[in-house]
């Protein structure tokens, strides 16, 4: 079997804020929130339950916490691509994201920068269907 990249971590100060974050807001699936030792958990999400990779939900701990809200050191880190970008744009109007800017059509499609629950720069894009 190739490799394959399974899991990004995603630094958070609360478990459960990020879990209703990402489920309400970026319509992610919970594939797994399982107790571990010392107020640790091991909570998986994904854009769909087939995903191939993951973002690993991990509570910050000592000087970790530093890079809450910048995780890429301030660039875009993380890419959610649709494929309904007017559809998903609106629905994150709607729970308050805060796009960066407005949406723009590049050569591969449409995008823009949103920010997470931490004030993360995501971009959401939709591509261009090949012709």
């Amino acid at each position: 079997m190739p490799n394959r990249l399974a899991l990004v971590a995603f630094l958070t100060d609360d478990y459960d804020r990020a879990i209703t974050w990402f489920r309400d807001v970026l319509r992610f699936v919970l594939l797994e929130d399982t107790d571990m030792d010392s107020d640790k958990r091991w909570v998986r999400m994904a854009p769909h339950k087939d995903a191939e990779t993951a973002i690993l939900i991990a509570r910050a701990v000592g000087a970790q916490a530093q890079a809450i809200g910048n995780q890429a050191g301030g660039r875009v880190g993380h890419f959610l691509v649709t494929d309904n970008f007017a559809d998903m744009h609106a629905h994150m109007l709607s729970h308050g994201v805060h796009f960066r800017e407005a949406p723009r059509h590049e050569a591969y499609g449409v995008v823009a920068v949103f920010e997470d629950l931490h004030g993360n720069p995501w971009d959401l894009i939709e591509h261009k269907n090949p012709t």
